[in-house]
């Protein structure tokens, strides 16, 4: 890349240097770097090109060891450098390195991403985001070519021979891989016929089955509130963010502000390695998702012909055959076949001499999103957002939750979704080759079960908009991972494709404990004061650390705990359960950094999920079962007289009596992320800025380092004069241990604090410890 030498100039105060960069001598890259308390990096260009040079030298600044391995991996190339056995790096659901290449060797080698770059907006990339991407790309480079491999700062990658210059095709199979997230790369196994190898101990990234206790949910999920004009005191939008995603690798959010005056001014967290804000705010509209749990995929049963054909209305099709191959450290070649259809990748599972299965993703050929969130960047209104909703359909697996500073409160699932209708699901139903696959199964011999299409969808296949679910309201709309129905309670939404979720359905305790604190600030009932949202109440509402399952089962527990002073753990152990019960007696059921009794519950809570015998259904502890007519307040109560829960009581204290952990044992005492102490409890528990660690509680009366939680939460009011937000990055801005910026939120976080965000030039300005480079490189 023909770059010109890099000219830098640093000030301490911002008007030193005009807020909007002079185009470079040569008419290339131009931008100008601001980096506010906690380095977050305020970026301005001219240009759209200009903007992704700047967000592409920043970024690489704090992360580039994390972009650089993820590169790796897309290009198919960990098996050369790491090792095939070694697990990769995806921080979601890592494998062995062997069957992420062959994998992503095969997305790159099927042309998806070329034929979709060939394609004019808004199926294919739109001229901007194509310019963003460019310039991302030379401003990555441009860092590394003049701070040099052997020189990084993060020595994670510092002079690693798999650490070099990014191609605008990285960064486009980043996203195609954003988008195929919850679908295509959660079946790398499947897809490639590669098992993981066996491991001494769990995975890193991956808790126990019983971590999440009695009902466990996908590791990624999420909280998100939109607040109308009838919710808040001041009578504007809100909205609550808070994303969890894993704290470690590629699917970390990096905070940052995108300005091109007069035609763009962003601010919010951007996934690594992507150039647009996903979750933000501008002056007048303000918006952030929820993962859905709509199907992403459909798996169509081949009807075999013969070993490498299959009928479809009574005709035969060849299998297309896909080499790949992956270099080992030794230089020499792993060949492989992967067989495909007229659906997808016929999986390497559940094939016998008479079916295959191969599978159909809506998300396969997806760069639509990176558009829809730089075109809901730029919306001036709800309308505008729901207008760049409507073009380009791109959501890959998301809820949208958005406000404007009308007050207006917005919800829809305009997620990426099979068009599959219920009288379809039904009429082509085939089992499932792989127990709890959770994706329809269709019938794959006959065209009668392909996809449908909407005239409003944008491609094929899909359900447009006028299918999607969607909730406008003057008071609120929330999720919290549950499905689109109880979106407000106040407006039950029924009647959808039940390939968006079930109605009618079990909340769950993370999206009631949500619920129930919208409420009970409204009616002011939570001791906060007037009722109705401020930023102060809205902060102080979302760090209650409530646990609403020991809320909820606490007085039957008391109970069992009077009645029953010795109980009988699994091993026919007596236990002495008494000061195990004056400990939970005199918790209030908040998992605060100091919260006594708070890991004791989660021990006690996460045993009752536990099958009672192998193979068994997982038991319910609730005494009141789940009622639909009663979504609000059921399940609830404990089953005190079951022999299964007083096992449960009895085998947690045993854990801890057996060796000598405290039974006050506190979140602070007990997980920690970087040494940091970390509050909070998990999904299961009804948290609702939960945590969750890498592992079971230890013997020394520690969890595994946190690994997945509240991510980038941020509390926004929309007002005339402005936004005013608060924002809290849990993890910090960068991955480099050696960065000054590698905990210091994290440890903002711990205490319970917030960054005051800076958002107009002159917020910016009043920094005292500002700092302001401005950075040029040809194209």
């Amino acid at each position: 890349m023909n770059l010109r030498p890099l000219m830098i100039t640093l000030a301490l105060l911002a008007p030193a240097l005009s807020p909007v960069p002079a185009a470079a001598a040569d008419g290339g890259y131009s931008a100008t770097i601001r980096r506010t308390e906690y380095g977050i990096p305020h970026i301005t260009a001219k240009d759209y090109g200009g903007l992704g040079f700047g967000y592409g030298y920043a970024f690489a600044q704090d992360n580039l060891c994390t972009l650089a391995s993820w590169v790796v991996t897309l290009r198919g190339e960990r098996s050369r450098y790491f090792g095939p056995k070694a697990e990769s790096d995806d921080p979601a659901r890592p494998v062995a390195n062997l069957a992420s290449d062959v994998y992503y060797k095969s997305v790159a080698d099927s042309g998806v991403v070329r034929r979709l770059l060939a394609r004019p907006a808004p199926v294919g990339p739109s001229a901007e985001l194509r310019r963003l991407v460019d310039g991302y790309v030379a401003g990555y480079n441009r860092y590394l070519e003049d701070t040099g491999v052997a020189n990084l700062p993060d020595p994670t990658c510092r002079g690693k021979a798999w650490v070099g210059p990014i191609t605008a095709t990285d960064m486009w199979n980043n996203l195609l891989d954003l988008s195929r997230m919850s679908s295509s790369s959660q079946f790398k196994e499947a897809i490639t016929g590669i098992a993981e190898p066996e491991a001494e101990g769990p995975p890193e990234d991956e808790g126990p089955p019983e971590d999440e206790g009695p009902q466990p949910k996908p590791a990624a999920g999420s909280n998100a509130w939109a607040l109308g004009r009838q919710a808040t005191r001041g009578n504007g939008g809100m909205v609550l963010a808070d994303p969890h995603f894993p704290w470690q690798g590629i699917r970390r959010f990096y905070q940052v502000q995108l300005t091109i005056p007069g035609v763009l001014d962003v601010s919010g967290g951007s996934l690594y390695g992507t150039p647009v804000v996903q979750i933000g705010h501008n002056a007048k509209v303000a918006w952030t998702h929820t993962v859905s749990h709509a199907q992403r995929f459909t798996v169509y049963r081949l009807k075999l012909a013969d070993g490498h054909s299959y009928t479809v209305d009574g005709r035969a099709e060849p299998m297309g055959e896909q080499e790949v191959e992956v270099t080992l450290p030794d230089g020499t070649i792993s060949g492989h076949t992967l067989l495909t259809s007229r659906y997808g990748p016929v999986l390497a599972v559940g094939h016998t001499d008479e079916a295959a299965y191969a599978l159909a993703d809506a998300n396969a050929a997806n760069l639509r999103a990176a558009d829809e969130w730089l075109a809901i960047a730029r919306a001036g209104s709800l309308d505008e957002l729901r207008a760049a909703q409507r073009t380009y359909q791109g959501m890959p697996f998301v809820h949208t939750l958005a406000t404007d500073v009308s007050g207006t409160a917005y919800f829809a699932d305009a997620s990426v979704v099979p068009h599959v209708t219920d009288a379809q699901a039904r009429r082509c139903a085939k089992p499932s080759p792989v127990p709890g696959l959770d994706a329809y199964v269709l019938d794959g011999s006959t065209s009668a079960c392909l996809w449908g299409r909407d005239g409003d969808a944008v491609v094929p296949g899909i359900f447009g908009p006028g299918n999607q679910p969607r909730l406008v309201r003057a008071d609120y709309v929330a999720n919290s991972n549950n499905t689109y129905w109880m979106t407000n309670p106040a407006k039950p939404l029924t009647g959808y494709p039940k390939a968006y979720g079930e109605t009618g359905t079990d909340l769950e305790p993370r999206p009631r404990v949500s619920l129930d604190m919208i409420g009970r600030r409204l009616s002011g009932a939570d001791g906060l004061g007037a009722p109705g949202f401020t930023l102060e109440t809205l902060q102080a509402t979302v760090h209650g650390k409530r646990n609403l399952t020991f809320e909820l089962m606490r007085d039957d527990l008391l109970k069992l705990c009077r009645t029953h002073p010795e109980l009988t753990a699994t091993d026919g152990t007596r236990v002495d359960v008494r000061e195990a019960c004056r400990t939970l007696g005199k918790w209030n059921g908040r998992a605060t950094l100091d919260g006594e009794g708070a890991v004791l519950w989660r021990e006690i809570f996460t045993r009752l999920g536990r099958p009672t015998k192998p193979g068994e259904p997982v038991f319910s502890p609730w005494r009141v079962p789940f009622d639909p007519a009663r979504p609000l307040t059921t399940p609830s109560g404990l089953k005190g007289d079951d022999p299964t829960v007083r096992q449960a009581l009895a085998d947690a204290v045993l854990y801890f009596q057996s060796n000598r952990i405290p039974l006050t044992l506190t979140p602070g005492q007990a997980q920690s992320y970087s040494s940091i102490p970390i509050p909070g409890c998990t999904e299961g528990e009804g948290c609702f800025d939960r945590v969750r660690t890498g592992g079971p509680l230890g013997t020394d009366g520690r969890y595994p380092e946190v690994n997945t939680g509240s991510s980038f939460m941020m509390a926004v009011a929309l007002t005339p004069g402005g936004p005013r937000t608060r924002t809290v990055l849990t993890y910090s801005l960068s991955a480099n241990p050696a960065s000054p910026h590698h905990t210091d939120q994290t440890a903002l976080f711990s205490r319970g604090g917030w960054v005051t965000e800076r958002f107009t030039a002159a917020e910016i300005a009043a920094d005292p410890h500002l700092q302001t480079v401005t950075v040029h490189g040809g194209h």
